[in-house]
């Protein structure tokens, strides 16, 4: 070979280096100019050059050119085909091939693999030992490998394992790697192990594959010794065991690994922070996430994106939202995943409405989003209720074919359940070509919110007929419509389940529904008894729960106990209050109303005010109790009157027990006509076309006696009037509510 062609060769390769493909063409441009007959070996780099810049009419019409080409050649040509896909190519290549070697073989097999092909590769295979075992390499068996483990092929790859022990190929640590990786892909540690046992020379890749392969079947324990017994470890060592750790939950033990990885004094990569940060918000370790980032900026990565996505990502489960935007301002460089980080850790932290913004300023940017964002941005419509820009990102959806994606469907069904669409939810579901257990769960989810306690029984019932496996959240929702409809026992049935069938523990929340469960149903003896057995004692919503009971039932020894239960652990909430002066004021102890009303005072507690809200074309009209802020409130309060009239003509008795004030019944009846949802329907009733349903929102539940009205408006206007309140969604209509007076 001659100097120049060295030197030629020796800038081409640099060109591959930096992706330089104008030079390149420079260089051959030069060639051409310089050398009238250039050396084959020279040649062939080009075409090697070509190929890797993606070049490949330019690699073909130097091969075309060539008046000599060698075994070489052809393999070049071949290998650039393989390696681009372009599989008609690669086999037109092959063959007109004159003759061919191991190396042809190897690049033909290795051109189906590439694209998933297994049983063209696997028949090439059998052609190629035909041709003669000679051809056979470790590369051809580890490329084969490689193809059966990420395409499951368990069954052929054992095949290939015994032409590995038959032609000699068992001791090679370049087919012992990919072996390890195929069995521990399928389950098989046991396999895995005994080959990694048999072979003669361990190096570094070989226990990193098996460590991998234990922690993805959640063999910690077995990784970790396997790790302390490692001869040498590199920077992948510690980060697949920092990834691997954090994967099966195990947060804690993967930053610990992190900081023996950093006294080690190993360099770090992208994936070790981003498992480290990872592990910091699955345990919202806040301040060991900052010492991550404060170590992240001294070693210059704050400029990868990867990792700038993972602290913001970190920085959301934390619940620091305001250190997550600075990050992300920071970034001179954003992706899809960067802003779904963001926008997701919104929606997760009760900014539901910031993350819609995040999601218009993010197309606004050019970026478009995955299926990921837009299931997560229509999460966020559904917790706000709000269905007309919910039905915007449907259409998106739509139009974009990201309804394709599950968890997409899954998204929408859950809206259009929370927004009181039951009937749109059920049918997206229908229309969904793959259901997974959480379209199951957020469509029980939408029917038990609704109070539809035979229709969400039912689809329980057909998916544990399907062979899903319920949820804790699946349960929620059973346990939820048991309880509004007063299925005491069927509920009972269902939480037993749980362990003894299902083999799920439950959660607080799970003991919540059964207090909830006994108290709605009048039986406060046996659910101050189910308390007393519980493992755990009841959170605020629980105790709450049992208090809001006994004042229904004006069980006022029970309700004692609750109150003070709950003012234990949660001496700031107004409801321990509030629900124990209804019981006094229902039983005319204005006394004890009035100790317990300076009780608060003294303490600073005030009561949440309660307000209804309602949308009109593009604007929320927030309303609270005998508010008069409107621009509208002449004729809303006159709507109320009028309406008043009607209600009165048509059988209607207004219940004062709910008003917890010592005035005379007029004036206590005045103040029921004014609550925050009757002005809000009232407007509806004034704004909104009939024909279309009134849609009000209320931070509180609602009273009994607002309750009772509605059904009368509903029967007077002959309207439909939907109102989700902090419990549950009520669909009034002909003078009867979705939930039977049951909630």
């Amino acid at each position: 070979m001659s100097g120049s062609s060295n030197h030629y060769c020796n800038l081409l390769k640099l060109c591959c280096q930096s992706a330089n493909h104008p030079q390149a063409k420079k260089i051959h441009s030069h060639i051409i100019r310089t050398l009238p007959n250039p050396e084959t070996f020279l040649l062939n780099n080009l075409i090697t050059a070509y190929g890797k810049l993606g070049n490949l009419r330019y690699a073909r019409h130097v091969f075309d050119q060539m008046p000599h080409p060698t075994l070489f050649s052809w393999n070049s040509i071949l290998s650039v085909y393989s390696k681009s896909g372009r599989v008609s190519e690669m086999q037109d290549v092959f063959n007109r091939m004159p003759s061919r070697d191991g190396v042809s073989w190897c690049s033909y097999i290795a051109g189906y693999a590439g694209c998933g092909l297994v049983a063209e590769a696997a028949k090439v295979y059998g052609l190629m030992l035909r041709d003669g075992a000679g051809n056979l390499t470790r590369i051809t068996f580890s490329t084969l490998l490689v193809l059966t483990s990420n395409r499951g092929c368990e069954k052929l790859g054992r095949q290939f394992h015994g032409h590995i022990v038959k032609f000699g190929f068992e001791s090679y640590v370049f087919v012992g790697s990919p072996l390890i990786d195929m069995y521990s892909k399928a389950g098989l540690l046991l396999d895995a192990k005994r080959v990694f046992e048999l072979m003669p020379e361990r190096n570094v890749v070989m226990y990193n594959t098996l460590i991998t392969g234990l922690l993805r079947c959640g063999l910690i324990g077995d990784a970790e010794c396997l790790f302390g017994d490692m001869p040498e470890k590199d920077s992948i060592s510690w980060t697949t065991m920092i990834t691997g750790l954090t994967r099966n939950g195990a947060g804690r033990n993967a930053l610990d690994k992190f900081r023996e990885m950093r006294s080690e004094g190993l360099g770090m990569d992208q994936y070790t922070f981003g498992s480290a940060l990872t592990a910091c918000g699955g345990l919202l370790a806040l301040q060991e996430g900052k010492q991550v980032h404060a170590y992240i900026v001294r070693t210059d990565f704050m400029d990868n994106i990867f990792v700038s996505s993972a602290l913001v990502d970190m920085y959301c489960k934390c619940g620091s939202i305001k250190a997550a935007e600075t990050v992300f301002r920071r970034m001179s460089c954003k992706n899809v995943v960067s802003w779904t980080a963001l926008l997701v850790g919104y929606g997760q932290n009760g900014y539901s409405e910031e993350a819609v913004r995040v999601f218009c300023d993010m197309q606004r940017s050019g970026v478009e989003p995955d299926e990921y964002t837009l299931g997560s941005l229509i999460s966020s419509c559904a917790n706000l209720a709000s269905l007309e820009e919910g039905a915007q990102f449907h259409g998106q959806a739509l139009v974009s074919g990201l309804i394709s994606f599950t968890t997409v469907s899954n998204a929408l069904v859950t809206l259009y359940g929370k927004c009181g669409s039951i009937e749109d939810s059920h049918r997206l579901f229908d229309e969904m070509n793959i259901r997974d257990e959480v379209s199951w769960s957020a469509l029980v989810s939408g029917y038990a919110r609704f109070g539809k306690a035979n229709e969400t029984i039912a689809l329980f019932e057909r998916m544990l007929a399907q062979g899903l496996k319920p949820d804790g959240v699946t349960f929620i929702g059973v346990l939820s419509a048991c309880s509004r409809a007063g299925l005491v026992e069927r509920g009972h049935q269902y939480f037993e389940s749980m362990t003894k069938v299902h083999g799920i523990t439950p959660i607080l929340d799970h003991y919540t529904c059964i207090i909830d469960l006994l108290s709605r149903a009048g039986r406060l003896e046996e659910a101050r008894s189910f308390i007393n057995k519980m493992p755990m004692r009841p959170d605020a919503i629980g105790w709450a729960t049992l208090l809001s009971s006994c004042r229904f039932r004006s069980n006022m020894e029970i309700g004692k106990w609750a109150a003070k239960s709950l003012r234990e652990i949660d001496p700031q909430n107004p409801a321990s209050y509030i629900l124990l002066s209804s019981i006094y004021a229902a039983k005319g102890k204005w006394d004890e109303v009035s100790k317990l009303r300076t009780g608060m005072r003294d303490k600073g507690i005030r009561k949440e005010p309660g307000c209804s809200w309602i949308k009109y074309k593009s604007t929320v009209h927030i309303f609270s109790a005998d508010d008069q802020s409107s621009p509208f409130s002449d004729q809303i309060y006159a709507e109320l009157e009028k309406l008043y009239s009607k209600m009165i003509e048509e059988g209607y008795e207004p219940d004062v027990s709910s008003v917890l004030h010592d005035v005379d019944e007029s004036q206590k009846m005045k103040m029921l006509n004014y609550h925050s949802e009757r002005l809000a329907i009232a407007f509806g009733l004034i704004f909104i076309p009939s024909g279309l349903p009134i849609r009000v929102v209320k931070n509180l539940r609602v009273c009994g006696d607002c309750h009772n009205a509605t059904k009368y408006i509903s029967k007077i206007t002959k309207r439909e009037i939907l109102v989700r309140d902090a419990v549950r969604y009520h669909l009034f209509k002909d003078g009867t509510c979705s939930c039977g007076d049951f909630w």
